[in-house]
């Protein structure tokens, strides 16, 4: 009989938290500031920008989460290092999943670009889901759908806001 070998929970916990929040983070900013009507270059500038600092914000806040969490659980002080590993996933799962809708912006005008950026990373919600499924046995197609459609609620209220603010 096959065994599979199963990831650590923090490795999932991060990594899932990780690429779904970049994507919703980013796609809300670079679409909020094409929507505003600014260069591509500042479009990319700021999405660089934001990437580069969540990421590190997160896996510190991922480290720092879980070290804490830790203690409250065992009622003693834990060594940070214990949460470093989930911190470089965080940090990793976010720098790279933020360029999915980032890029767009380098390869087409605006207007493209606002729309490709929004499927790619409404598709890349749904592979996340639909891999997280499949590794806990569950239903492969509802655990992308539902990724795909609670992200894309956050995605949608982040264009939301970016146009109401747009008109004020």
């Amino acid at each position: 009989m096959k065994t599979s070998k199963k990831l650590p929970a923090f490795f999932v916990r991060n990594f899932v938290f990780g690429v779904e929040d970049s994507l919703v983070s980013t796609l809300g900013l670079v679409s909020g500031i094409a929507i505003a009507g600014v260069e591509k270059k500042i479009i990319f500038l700021t999405g660089i920008i934001l990437i580069f600092v969540e990421a590190f914000s997160m896996s510190v806040g991922g480290m720092l989460s879980e070290s804490s969490t830790q203690e409250y659980i065992t009622k003693h002080e834990r060594s940070i290092e214990k949460s470093v590993p989930g911190g470089f996933i965080m940090f990793f799962s976010y720098f790279f999943s933020g360029f999915i809708p980032l890029l767009p912006y380098v390869f087409y005008e605006i207007k493209s670009a606002f729309w490709i950026s929004i499927g790619f990373s409404l598709f890349a919600l749904f592979l996340l889901g639909a891999v997280s499924a499949r590794m806990a046995h569950i239903a492969t197609l509802r655990g992308g759908l539902r990724m795909m459609f609670i992200g894309g609620i956050a995605l949608i209220a982040g264009v939301v806001i970016a146009v109401l603010i747009r008109g004020i």
